[in-house]
């Protein structure tokens, strides 16, 4: 997953609105957004290689996802376990989440570099193990999350933000299509605008926009959600191979109450 955009806490609908889009090595195998039998009751795509998944929200309201960060001089940890199953063990009722975000705050060096969003509509928290001390709330209002930490003003995260709040600011009810055009903007951005993660100008420049489209590597999926302040969640989740649309996936359902 390389881009989250949300707005939360703030809408007069929907305490929890969510764009995200997923990008990955089209080669590495994964399923597309299903209900599993276990975490009971997530809906999520998984990870056919390390059995996890990048983004999921339960039928009891549990919301989250991660990133990977790009910093291309640190290497993994030796024997790095998979960063999916952080997402899995976020989702699971069985123990609370900030007790799975506080255990990642101790043993967040077995990963590699990460961001994770998780939390209800309406309060979401954030946690990377790039900085010591980064476990935080997210204020409400609208945010983005791509390869670095929260609201890092890459310009995709900029574009996405200044998008989302627009339609967050003025649209009611929200069509589900209006974020996935902002999720489908597939234009470069200048090079003086570009960030500098070592990566080269070239690489740089081809992961700028919001949707991936290279050899071998691009945007595999898009995911929208949202969830009404009656518990009314929506799930769509919209599936890519070189860049052409190929399925869709969608799920509504009423959030139970514990």
């Amino acid at each position: 997953m390389c881009l989250v955009l949300l707005n939360h806490g703030e809408h007069p609908v929907y305490p929890l609105i969510v764009a995200a889009n997923r990008d990955e090595f089209y080669e590495r195998p994964a399923a597309p957004a299903h209900i599993w039998e276990k975490p009971e009751g997530l809906i999520a795509g998984k990870d056919l290689t390390g059995g996890g998944t990048w983004l999921g929200l339960t039928q009891s309201g549990r919301f989250a996802a991660l990133t990977n960060v790009r910093k291309p001089d640190i290497p993994p940890p030796p024997g790095a376990r998979s960063r999916g199953g952080i997402v899995l063990d976020l989702l699971d009722d069985s123990l609370p989440m900030e007790t799975t975000l506080e255990r990642l705050s101790v043993h967040g060096n077995q990963y590699d570099l990460f961001n994770v969003i998780a939390g209800t509509p309406g309060r979401l928290l954030y946690e990377t193990n790039q900085a010591p001390g980064s476990f935080r709330e997210i204020p409400p209002g609208t945010h983005g999350l791509s390869n670095a930490m929260l609201d890092t003003p890459w310009p995709k995260v900029e574009l996405g933000v200044e998008r989302l709040s627009r339609i967050a600011d003025d649209v009611c009810p929200i069509d589900p299509d209006v974020l996935f055009e902002i999720l489908g903007e597939a234009e470069p951005f200048p090079d003086h605008r570009l960030p500098d993660t070592g990566v080269g100008p070239d690489l740089e420049r081809s992961l700028s926009p919001l949707f991936i489209r290279m050899s071998g590597y691009g945007t595999r999926c898009q995911t929208v959600i949202l969830v009404d302040r009656d518990g009314r969640a929506t799930f769509i989740e919209r599936s890519f191979s070189d860049g052409t649309f190929t399925n869709e996936e969608r799920f509504t359902f009423q959030i139970r109450k514990n």
